[in-house]
């Protein structure tokens, strides 16, 4: 695989991590705050434990073609602990050069 299709990859499975701890914290108010249902988590606990696995193999494979010191690697992994984090990480990886900046679209 390239850097550049490592890095998309790594953003896509970012973004869904991300959106998925979202979703399974949804459910979890609803559960627990609002005592309504508990259907929210029973559809994203999965969801989010499966995103979480993969977003955890697309780090080390990331780590391994973008050649991430063990430092990034261990900052890339712990990001997938807070919510939202995967996507600050993200962008610091972006700006610091640690992860290829997407191609922009043809325009023609």
């Amino acid at each position: 695989m390239t850097p550049r299709a490592v890095a998309l990859a790594f953003r896509a499975v970012a973004l869904a991590e991300a959106g998925s701890w979202v979703g399974l914290l949804f459910g979890m108010f609803v559960k627990y705050v609002l005592a309504t249902s508990e259907r929210g988590v029973q559809i994203f606990g999965p969801v989010h434990g499966a995103v979480f696995v993969v977003y955890l193999v697309v780090t080390v494979v990331a780590a391994r073609v973008l050649r991430w010191n063990a430092g990034t690697t261990l900052l890339a992994l712990a990001a997938s602990v807070p919510p939202l984090a995967t996507l600050w990480f993200d962008r610091w990886a972006t700006r610091t050069g640690r992860l290829p900046v997407p191609e922009a679209a043809p325009t023609s």
